[in-house]
């Protein structure tokens, strides 16, 4: 029997319960994790098999794939009935959720943007469900721009985007309708609010980029029939908008063809109104890149780049002289520059070389600024338009800095600076004199001091030195005994980099230790470290995140009876190998949104792009192995102990669609030998994850900490 007993956070819990201690369930009546008796729903196995290049592979829950259908929707609702009345008897799960709203109570708000005669920004007085868009006028009083809170009885329709006209007298925003990936297009007057037109519909994977005030560019699929989240759509197009035409009139100008057949297609145009940039690519990585010059009309689209062997993109212009930031022939990337009229990549000119870290380069202030990845942490510099380093802007220490960029005429820019335990401080930041200040410093009810983040280096199965940032309150004692979250992605060149969170923060003022590997796979050390995490070598990131449990229980920071493992969507495929390929390692495996069948993830609506990262069951014999050796849903085996799992997602997720996790967890019920339980949340009315109600967010993390607790066997949180 583990002897824990999590201490941490009384008083703070007993405020939150009306200041009596006592309401807290003591030790003795705890009920035990292993006596709860669950029933699970039967979930019916069809009788479909797949064969891949001579092998039969079962499927037999085909079916839950069809997420539309009466039964799935049976299945569904049963589930979360099973699951809800295990969460509801966890003990402090109430008071857990009180704590979370609680520390979430605090202002939030944005860095600071002009458009047109105004500065805007987006505010959170708190607990409101979605971020609220706030103007002003100079040194006048602030007012309400927009409120999506209003957009939707229950908070479950957000703002994705919002751009303005060149002169910022109009705004165009579109709306995600219950978390789905497809948007509608509002057009309003920015002075007084008024819609303009009708909604523009069935836009998806979209930015909007305005010419001038006369209408802009955004893209779409032409949306399927029936399912919505299971069709497969390859052939992504780009229209122009024209400000008062209806959208059966839009202009297609890229995509129409079997020529420009793309999976993903951007268009923007650059500050000065004069070019438009297209970028296509087929997959997660790589691009193609061609520009037309709008100020000469019918002017052809000229190439840039023709392969898709870089991510390559136009991020400024003086005139007819491009700057391209790029990872081709310089896998950390480069800022390079080109004449508009001969574009080509043999013409290029270095303009900020490649260095031994990764560079990130955006413009504002009459200035280029380069953050760089060093271990994973922030450094930057400032450039000018001859190339020449101006100096390198001081951080208040090791963490993450945001992008700075804006407008070129712009004097005064804006940064947020964060880490693992500093709550998101906002500067501003003079271009001249580099000199930085605090613009708006986080209300969090958090004190950083009492906390430590620290990274270290540890060496994976094939002896790759990985970073690792592990935080923790200190003075914690290193026996063994610590609650520890271990949090990885490791997948489509995604740094995970120091970030503040007030929901781990309440995790660590509990006395939990909170860890996040940098993982290959991630684009933290560049297309190199990216590469080594793909396809056949997709085997690294599951072994670099085993060796980091393995580091946190070699060094006592926890043990495997006090470890749980999580991630979302890549991330969420990550738990699932490393519970089915080390099920003896963790205690808890939370995976939200993961990728789970890897046989089939490729013939659902966004699954067929990521082949860059994983390859296809029907590339080859090789791959189809290699896929199936480690796809979670293949790899549940009867008579295994597995972890205790609560597999999260949502019902409208187009992205990483639901029938993953579905599929995932019959598997688990039916085969779980253990008494741990294996059950699945199934959020309603919600996608993958942006744009999540922050009183859905809450209800989450109450239910994920307290059932990893719940299992870790704390009996209470209170003393």
């Amino acid at each position: 029997m583990k002897k824990l007993t999590f201490l941490a956070m009384a008083a703070a819990l007993a405020a939150c319960s009306g200041g009596n201690p006592d309401n807290e369930p003591s030790a003795d009546a705890a009920v035990e994790p292993q006596s709860v008796d669950i029933q699970y729903p039967q979930t019916r196995k069809g009788d479909v098999v797949d064969t891949y290049f001579g092998t039969e592979v079962a499927d037999p829950y085909r079916w839950l794939e069809d997420d539309r259908s009466e039964e799935t929707g049976e299945w569904v609702e049963a589930q979360n009935q099973v699951t809800f009345k295990y969460l509801e008897a966890i003990p402090y799960r109430d008071s857990l959720k009180e704590r979370l709203e609680a520390r979430w109570n605090y202002e939030k708000v944005s860095r600071p943007f002009r458009e047109g005669e105004y500065t805007y920004f987006y505010r959170n007085d708190g607990l409101q469900n979605q971020y609220v868009v706030w103007r002003k006028k100079g040194d006048g009083e602030a007012e309400v721009f927009l409120n999506p809170n209003k957009f939707s009885e229950d908070g479950t329709t957000s703002l994705a985007s919002l751009e303005f006209s060149k002169d910022g007298s109009i705004a165009a925003y579109s709306i995600s309708e219950g978390g789905s990936d497809w948007r509608k297009i509002i057009v309003i007057d920015a002075e007084t609010g008024e819609k303009l037109e009708e909604p523009l519909v069935d836009v998806k994977f979209s930015g909007i980029s305005w010419k001038g005030n006369n209408g802009f560019y955004y893209s779409s699929y032409d949306k399927p029939e029936g399912s919505e989240l299971s069709a497969k759509t390859d052939q992504h197009k780009l229209y122009y908008h024209k400000l008062g035409q209806p959208q059966t009139e839009d202009r297609l100008v890229f995509g129409g063809t079997e020529e420009q057949k793309r999976r993903y297609v951007q268009g923007s145009v650059t500050e000065d109104d004069r070019y438009l940039v297209i970028a296509g690519a087929n997959s997660t990585s790589g691009n193609d890149l061609f520009i037309r010059d709008l100020t000469e009309k019918k002017s052809p689209l000229v190439p840039v780049l023709t392969d898709f062997d870089s991510d390559t993109r136009v991020i400024d212009n003086v005139g007819s002289k491009l700057y391209l930031v790029t990872n081709r022939n310089a896998p950390n990337k480069k800022v390079v520059t080109a004449d508009a009229a001969a574009p080509g990549p043999e013409k290029w000119d270095t303009f900020i070389p490649e260095t031994e870290n990764v560079l990130t380069a955006s413009t504002g202030g009459g200035y280029f600024f380069a953050e760089y990845m060093v271990d994973a942490l922030s450094k930057v510099y400032q450039y000018d338009y001859s190339g020449e380093r101006v100096r390198e802007i001081e951080l208040p220490g090791p963490g993450s800095a945001s992008s700075i960029g804006g407008k070129r005429e712009e004097e005064t820019l804006y940064y947020s600076f964060t880490n693992y335990k500093t709550p998101s401080t906002l500067f501003s930041f003079d271009v001249d004199s580099g000199e930085s200040s605090v613009y708006h410093k986080s209300g969090a009810d958090f004190d950083s001091d009492r906390y430590e983040s620290r990274q270290v280096f540890y060496k994976s199965k094939d002896g790759t030195r990985v970073p690792m940032m592990i935080s923790y309150k200190k003075g914690t004692e290193l026996d063994g005994e610590n609650p520890t979250i271990l949090y990885g992605y490791g997948g489509f060149n995604i740094s995970l980099t120091p970030s503040f969170s007030i929901a781990n923060a309440v995790w660590l003022e509990l006395g939990g230790v909170y860890a996040v590997p940098n993982l290959r796979g991630g684009g933290e050390y560049g297309k190199s470290w990216h590469r080594a995490g793909t396809k056949l070598q997709k085997q690294n990131v599951f072994d670099d995140f085993i060796a980091a449990a393995e580091y946190l229980i070699d060094n006592k920071y926890t043990s495997s009876d006090y470890l749980a493992v999580r991630g979302g969507s890549n991330g969420g495929l990550l738990v699932g190998a490393v519970m089915t390929q080390r099920p003896d390692l963790f205690e808890v495996a939370l995976p939200a949104v993961g990728v789970m069948d890897m046989l089939r993830y490729h013939t659902f609506t966004a699954g067929a792009g990521w082949a860059y990262d994983y390859g296809t069951a029907e590339d080859s014999e090789e791959m189809f192995e290699y896929l199936k050796g480690y796809s979670p849903v293949h790899n549940v085996e009867a008579g295994v102990q597995y972890p205790a799992t609560l597999v999260t997602t949502a019902d409208h997720d187009d992205r990483v669609v639901p029938a993953h996790s579905f599929k995932f967890a019959a598997e688990l019920q039916s085969k779980q030998a253990g008494t741990a339980p294996t059950l699945i949340r199934i959020e309603t009315k919600s996608g993958h994850g942006a744009g999540t109600p922050v009183s859905k967010q809450i209800e989450q993390y109450a239910d994920l900490f307290s059932f990893a607790l719940y299992n870790m066997e704390v009996k209470s949180l209170s003393l």
